[in-house]
C-alpha cells in the first residue's frame, strides 16, 4: 500500500514575505476609498497599480519558468497574491492575465508571449466566459482564410489586455491563437457588471489576424487554465471573507448601543463565532486546493471542486454579515462593505456555480 501524502498547508516564510509586499502595495496605492471610484463615471484608472504589482513586485511572472524570464513559482504563491487581492478587492487583471492566459500559453508551449507577460510589459486575457467551469466544453470561435471570426461574452480582463488568447475551433480540434487587442477586426465592448472592480467585456472578431500557438488540440491547455483559476479563486474568496470578518469583529467591539458594545450581545457573538468556524474550514479548503494544484497531485481536481463549492458560499455569507452587522453605515456607498459583497457574488458565479462544482465533485468521486 502506497504511503498517504500529507500536504503542508502552512504558509512558508517566502509566502509570508510575498503577502507583506502585496498588502503594503495595495494599502498605499488602492485603499478602499480609491477602489470605490471604480463605480464612478468615468471610472478611475488603476493601470498604474497593476504595473507596479506586475513589474516591480514581479507577480505577473510567478507561474512563468525562469528560462522564460519568470519566477518559476507555483500555485501556492499565486494563491497568496489572490488572498491579498480579495482582501483589498483590488481592481487588477492578475487572475485573467497572470493565471488564466499564462497557464493556457504555458501548457500550449508558447515561448514568444510569455516573456512579456513575466516582465509585466504585456497583459493578456483568455477569451472564454468567466462563468466557464473546469471541464465544460469550449466551443471556440471560427478560423478561416480571412482570420478569426466569432464572438465571446463576459470575458474577464479583455478591456485591460494587450493580447487576447483565443480558443479557436480548428479542423483537428481546439486551437489556441493569439490576437492583438488593437488589431483590425477586434471589438471589445465593456458590459455593465455587478462587480466593476473586475470588468467584463464582450469580444467580437471579424476576420481578425491571429497567430497560432502550439499544436492542436488545445483542450488540455484551456482546461488546465480553468482548473488553476478555480483553485486559486478560492484563496481570493478566503481573503475577502477574512477582511469582512476582521472588520466586522473590530466594529462590534467598538460600536455601542444602549450603553453596551454590540459585540457583548449573545446573538452577535454567535453569528461571529459561526463565521469564524466557517473561515477556518474555508482556509483549509483553499490552501489544499492551492497545494494540490502546485504539486500536480492527482487529488487536485477534487480539491478545486471542494474549495469552490464551499469557499464561494462562505465569502458571500461573510460579506452579507459584514453589511448587516455594520447596521446603517454598512448600507452606505462610502463604506466599502458593498465592494466585498459585489466581488463575493461575482466570484460565486465565476468558473461555475456552487451547484456545478458539487455535481462535478460527485462525478470525480464516482458518487451517483
Amino acid at each position: 500500500m502506497s504511503p498517504v501524502s500529507r500536504a503542508d498547508l502552512l504558509y512558508s516564510d517566502t509566502e509570508e514575505a510575498l503577502r507583506d509586499s502585496v498588502r503594503q502595495l495595495f494599502a498605499d496605492r488602492c485603499p478602499a476609498e480609491s477602489v470605490v471610484k471604480a463605480y464612478s463615471s468615468p471610472p478611475q484608472d488603476f493601470s498604474g497599480v497593476w504595473r507596479l504589482l506586475a513589474a516591480e513586485l514581479g507577480v505577473a511572472g510567478l507561474l512563468v519558468p525562469e528560462s522564460l524570464g519568470g519566477a518559476g513559482a507555483t500555485a501556492r504563491e499565486v494563491a497568496v497574491v489572490m488572498e491579498e487581492i480579495g482582501r483589498a478587492v483590488a481592481p487588477v487583471p492578475f487572475l485573467s492575465s497572470a493565471v488564466l492566459a499564462t497557464v493556457a500559453l504555458l501548457r500550449a508551449g508558447d515561448t514568444d508571449t510569455l516573456p512579456g507577460l513575466a516582465e509585466g510589459t504585456v497583459t493578456a486575457a483568455l477569451v472564454v466566459p468567466l462563468s466557464t467551469a473546469p471541464g465544460d466544453a469550449i466551443a471556440g470561435v471560427d478560423s478561416g482564410a480571412d482570420g478569426v471570426t466569432g464572438g465571446v461574452s463576459s470575458v474577464a480582463g479583455a478591456v485591460e489586455a494587450d493580447v487576447l488568447v483565443v480558443p479557436v475551433a480548428g479542423r483537428d480540434g481546439l486551437e489556441l491563437h493569439i490576437v492583438a487587442r488593437d488589431a483590425a477586426g477586434v471589438e471589445v465592448s465593456p458590459v455593465l457588471a455587478l462587480d466593476m472592480t473586475r470588468p467584463l467585456a464582450d469580444v467580437q472578431f471579424s476576420g481578425a489576424p491571429s497567430s497560432r500557438v502550439g499544436a492542436s488540440p488545445a483542450d488540455a491547455a484551456v482546461r488546465e487554465a480553468l482548473h488553476t483559476g478555480a483553485a486559486v479563486l478560492a484563496s481570493e474568496q478566503l481573503g475577502l471573507a477574512q477582511w469582512c470578518f476582521d472588520t466586522t469583529l473590530a466594529y462590534a467591539k467598538e460600536r455601542k448601543q444602549f450603553g453596551r458594545t454590540i459585540g457583548s450581545y449573545q446573538a452577535i457573538k454567535h453569528r461571529l463565532a459561526d463565521l469564524w468556524i466557517a473561515l477556518n474550514s474555508a482556509t483549509a479548503a483553499a490552501r489544499y486546493a492551492a497545494d494540490t494544484c502546485a504539486t500536480g497531485d492527482a487529488d487536485a481536481p477534487v480539491a478545486a471542486a471542494i474549495a469552490q463549492a464551499y469557499c464561494s458560499g462562505v465569502a458571500v455569507h461573510a460579506a452579507e454579515e459584514c453589511v448587516q452587522l455594520h447596521g446603517g453605515i454598512g448600507m452606505t456607498w462610502e463604506y466599502p462593505a458593498h465592494l466585498y459583497l459585489k466581488r463575493a457574488k461575482s466570484d460565486q458565479l465565476a468558473f461555475g456555480t456552487e451547484y456545478r462544482h458539487r455535481a462535478r465533485l460527485a462525478e470525480l468521486v464516482d458518487l451517483r
